[in-house]
């Protein structure tokens, strides 16, 4: 199915000619932003003399970093005044999360980019979709909303309702299309056992769509297993938007960017220099519509390929295959995003903690903890229990500020946490192929 065939099956030689064009569009709308205005200032880039899509190599990476040190309205193209939405990132840090701007003409782009994505897959105006992700300042919800309305299926905001209350959702509006994180998935199919229902022959659901956390092939076969339906795979970040950026389609052998909307890189992170479709790296992507915030090379630190051979679903938008890893240090539990030096931040400012700590990832049944333990300085282990208690209280606390999931905290002596060569172990992961 295509909700655009032309764009969708479009030449690629027609494809890179959009692309050039949008790219001219999205300099020029970049350049009235404050960091990129004085970012092409410095290196005398007039964006009116982008003449060719490699001349793209000669603007510098956008980072993470970039985005934190200039919030709120640093990265912002237009007046304030027409702008009409902000999101924000899953991860906090120094107390606040990235800010991501959105005009009303963005809004409609990504709803019709998401309405793209799940038509590709079968869903129609014919289909009920129910959406249990969270709604609100986070984006995989709404993204998701937006698509199944333009797509004009019945839609179920159900969100974060307890199960049997979905349960009860799908069986009393007959749920066909559900959108869910996969460790949810999982959780959802142990509370249709305990009810005595089996979603096979009970439920009129046929797809599924997950995301939000790292998954397996192997989770993918399993839901399906336990549902009887089709799962498919979506990739997408705030900073782009949300959900929307790549989407499998029914042949299921990698995820399309829409190249209308992103421009695609995979740049090698060491060197920073592009590698050839096939080769593994870091997937670096700039928008070519966005108005109220355009992004300029943007590097997601997500590790992945492009794949070269032409997808057999006709469709000319390239493929990258599921993302691999990171980059950088980032944990992904429980769908939200932590790295470690947001918790290295908040004990450096916490009397009494020593420089080391490390963060334990652990599996119980199909739930996801995280362990903190923390080397504290030997006077707190003389047999004074309460004071050790309320120490182990107060970092808990602290953390909670910057990391919105309660860790568990352990308190340890100084000099007994392991090291590697001589340098400290941060972040040990002990749940097993992502869920399966």
């Amino acid at each position: 199915m295509y909700w655009e065939k032309e764009i969708e099956t479009i030449p690629r030689e027609s494809l890179l000619e959009l692309q050039l064009t949008r790219l001219k569009e999205s300099l020029k709308k970049a350049s009235a932003s404050p960091f990129y205005g004085k970012v092409f200032k410095e290196m005398g880039f007039d964006p009116s003399q982008f003449h060719s899509i490699e001349d793209l190599q000669s603007i510098p990476f956008t980072t993470k970093e970039d985005l934190r040190r200039n919030r709120p309205y640093g990265f912002t193209a237009v007046p304030k005044k027409k702008l009409i939405r902000v999101h924000l990132s899953s991860e906090i840090i120094d107390d606040r999360a990235l800010a991501v701007f959105h005009t009303a003409d963005d809004i409609d782009q990504w709803a019709d980019v998401m309405a793209r994505s799940m038509a590709m897959t079968g869903m129609s105006d014919n289909d009920v979709f129910q959406n249990m992700l969270p709604y609100g300042l986070l984006t995989g919800g709404l993204g998701f909303h937006y698509g199944a309305e333009k797509i004009g299926a019945l839609v179920i905001p159900a969100g974060v309702e307890n199960s049997r209350r979905q349960i009860q959702l799908m069986q009393d509006f007959e749920t066909t299309v559900i959108h869910i994180s996969p460790i949810y998935a999982l959780h959802l199919s142990v509370v249709f056992q305990e009810i005595g229902i089996d979603p096979r022959k009970h439920t009129h659901l046929k797809t599924a769509f997950i995301g939000a956390e790292p998954h397996s092939e192997k989770t993918r076969d399993k839901i399906e297993e336990l549902f009887g339906i089709k799962v498919f795979n979506s990739y997408g970040l705030s900073e782009m938007n949300g959900p929307g950026v790549s989407f499998e389609c029914p042949a299921r052998m990698g995820m399309h960017v829409w190249e209308d909307h992103f421009f695609v890189e995979i740049i090698d992170p060491n060197t920073l220099k592009p590698v050839s479709d096939g080769q593994p790296g870091e997937l670096v992507l700039t928008t070519l519509l966005r108005q109220g915030m355009p992004l300029l090379r943007y590097r997601t630190r997500d590790l992945t390929r492009v794949i070269p051979e032409p997808c057999k679903c006709g469709r000319t938008h390239k493929r990258i295959e599921r993302i691999s890893g990171r980059t950088d240090d980032m944990m992904i539990i429980k769908g939200v995003n932590i790295y470690p030096s947001q918790i290295e931040k908040k004990l450096a400012n916490l009397p009494g903690t020593g420089p080391n700590f490390m963060i334990i990832l652990e599996r119980e049944g199909l739930n996801d903890h995280m362990i903190i333990k923390v080397e504290v300085q030997k006077e707190f282990f003389s047999g004074n229990l309460k004071q050790l208690e309320n120490l182990r209280q107060k970092i808990i606390e602290a953390l909670k500020t910057d990391i919105p999931i309660t860790p568990k905290v352990k308190l340890v002596e100084p000099n007994t946490l392991a090291k590697i060569e001589g340098r400290f172990v941060r972040v040990i992961d002990n749940r097993k192929d992502l869920y399966f």
